[in-house]
């Protein structure tokens, strides 16, 4: 119980006191899915502003002047050279990218603007709730700043209640996705930089006293009980919560203590627990006075032990594979429930009960859908190659980065892994960055298993012996390594290498692969054919299954995507293509050698079962 009071603590204390000084930010308000709120979705004007006169301009400093805030100048004299009700329109949620041929590389910023009407309820709070805005935000409502915000694929909210009026109100943002060294992600990554407003934009209504965020879990030594944590906006003492499962019979209540927080159990006798093949979900309904909000939760548990992944205490073989938040078709980030289940129809077909999304946080559709569909996450932030590790800055937003995406979706059942970096070189100011950043993460959510994908630190002196060296292995729960034997080293002899694991602990390969053209042909030799991506595919599951403590894989990757690093002139045309299927859904040879291996794993299974 003292161990859980700490945690609850971290949890509490993360969320209250990560915001920005001067900001109307507030912490993320949890389950946006189920809260009573208005869409701010649709058509939003835009001007592209790549000199940032809007802001930088010593006539018109939007800090000083309003110059972009301000509709229009007062003085109709005023020369006039910009008007949001003229401009063209985009509709939103989607990035700029694929939505204007002339944007396609932009990197700068783009003015957004939203008019909306409102009636004002004075016992209602208003929040203004944006899903992901890549990368840099400033917003304004009314003409008024109310902050800013930094970092592109994770939930950020303001409290609005003193600024917004009755009657017509609008919306500015300032959205720059220029890539800096300091950014997490820094400079160089292997994926498009799609910016704008990429999820959805709400409105949400609460009460003046709200449940803030909330954590239900099962008790991992009592499978017949679950934790729970519960959270107010507010700290204020013995406020009465009400939590029922109907299904399950179950109505309680509990009073908050003088933080605001409610710490509890809850102990249920016919619990079913959430696994892939029976994915159980339960509603559950939490009350505060007058006002509800219901998810829907599973319950299980998820522990390394020794060299397995235990769900629900029995040992489990992850089939995964790696995707990016990417469309199926023609690129652009994933913005609807309809892209959503088209990816993972590919997943599920492919055999799959298991899915890497890389290489930071995805849209909540995907997670909520995965969860409903049995299939288990792994799900990172985007610390990715060359982060500035001694910039205390850089570090505090990789932090505000991990904690607001495991916020968002801590009650999700289907998520069991929490990855901090992909593809970090060595190095001790690396080291302490991450390991506080996994002391963070454990402090914040002890439910689930961390890891890093890594890559392997040297070859032995045969050169068909890996060996893992990585001073970060120490700190994980499960030790996941990158490796592209047969494409970018050792193309010959794959199966025949070897892997020294020195460390007691599971092993998932997080990443293999070859690239190929979808219906480009030739022998298994020939690079960019998917008879060479086949073989590379053949030789390393032959290698693979081979290594101690293997637990699972999630080669890379899914589908073909977009790359500005990817020039290839007839080949690649700005694609990283290494997907079994191509952008258009085509799949490649190497995706029925990867979905027939899984139906051996399957067959396995059942038969040891």
């Amino acid at each position: 119980m003292i161990k859980r009071l700490f945690l609850l603590t971290i949890f509490i204390i993360t969320i209250i006191t990560i915001k920005m000084e001067d900001s109307l930010e507030i912490p993320q308000i949890g389950n946006i899915f189920n809260r009573k709120k208005i869409s701010l979705n649709g058509k939003w004007n835009y001007i592209i502003d790549v000199q940032e006169e809007g802001y930088y301009g010593y006539r018109m400093d939007v800090r000083k002047r309003g110059f972009f805030v301000n509709e229009k100048p007062k003085n109709p004299d005023d020369l006039i050279e910009y008007d949001f009700d003229k401009a063209p329109e985009m509709e939103i949620p989607t990035d700029w990218n694929t939505k204007n041929n002339k944007l396609f590389f932009y990197e700068g910023t783009i003015w957004f603007k939203k008019s909306f009407n409102y009636t004002i309820n004075q016992n209602k709070k208003i929040i203004l709730y944006f899903g992901a805005v890549n990368y840099e935000t400033i917003v304004y409502i009314n003409g008024i700043l109310i902050g800013k915000h930094i970092g592109g694929f994770t939930p950020f909210n303001f409290d609005i209640t003193s600024k917004i009026k009755n009657g017509n109100n609008f919306i500015i943002l300032k959205i720059d996705n220029k890539r800096k060294k300091e950014n997490i992600p820094t400079l160089i990554f292997d994926w498009w930089n799609y910016g704008g407003i990429t999820r959805d934009v709400y409105l949400i209504e609460t009460n003046l006293i709200y449940i803030q965020n909330y954590h239900l879990y099962l008790n991992k030594q009592n499978k017949k009980q679950i934790y729970i944590n519960i959270q107010l906006n507010n700290n204020i003492a013995n406020k009465s919560i009400e939590i029922s499962i109907p299904e399950l019979n179950i109505k309680k209540y509990f009073k908050t203590n003088n933080k605001g927080i409610v710490i509890g159990n809850i102990d249920i006798n016919n619990l079913i627990l959430w696994t892939p093949e029976n994915p159980k979900l339960y509603k559950v309904i939490l009350k505060l006075d007058n006002e509800e909000i219901f998810d829907n939760i599973g319950f299980r548990s998820i522990e390394a032990s020794n060299k397995n992944i235990l769900l629900n205490g029995v040992p489990i073989f992850l089939k995964g594979i790696s995707l990016h938040d990417e469309k199926p078709n023609g690129g652009g980030r994933i913005n609807n429930i309809s892209d959503v289940k088209k990816i993972l129809s590919w997943v599920k077909d492919l055999g799959c009960n298991f899915i890497r999304l890389a290489h930071y946080p995805h849209n909540e559709y995907m997670i909520r859908e995965a969860e409903k569909e049995g299939i288990l996450v792994w799900s990172e932030i985007p610390l990715y190659w060359t982060i500035s590790w001694d910039n205390k800055d850089t570090y505090n937003n990789a932090k505000k980065q991990l904690t607001d995406m495991i916020l968002r979706d801590i009650n999700r059942a289907n998520i069991i892994i929490w990855s901090i970096a992909n593809e970090t070189p060595s190095g001790k100011s690396r080291d302490i960055f991450l390991s506080n950043l996994i002391t963070h993460t454990r402090n914040l959510d002890s439910t689930r298993l961390i890891t890093m994908a890594l890559e392997v630190a040297s070859t032995l002196d045969d050169n068909y012996t890996n060996q893992l060296t990585d001073n970060m292995a120490n700190y994980v729960d499960i030790i996941s390594i990158n490796e592209y034997i047969g494409w970018y080293r050792d193309t010959n002899n794959i199966s025949k290498m070897k892997w020294v694991i020195p460390y007691n602990k599971p092993v998932i390969i997080s990443e293999f692969g070859a690239g190929a053209k979808y219906g480009y042909h030739g022998n298994k030799n020939e690079r960019w054919t998917e008879e060479f991506q086949e073989n590379v595919y053949i030789n390393n599951l032959k290698m693979i299954e081979k290594i101690d403590g293997l637990v699972g894989v999630s080669p890379w990757i899914l589908k073909d995507f977009r790359s500005p690093r990817r020039l290839l002139n007839g080949i690649q045309d700005y694609y990283n293509r290494k997907g079994l299927i191509s952008d258009n859904g085509d799949k490649k040879k190497a995706f029925y050698i990867l979905k027939n291996w899984y139906e051996k794993i399957k067959e396995k299974r059942n038969n040891d079962l």
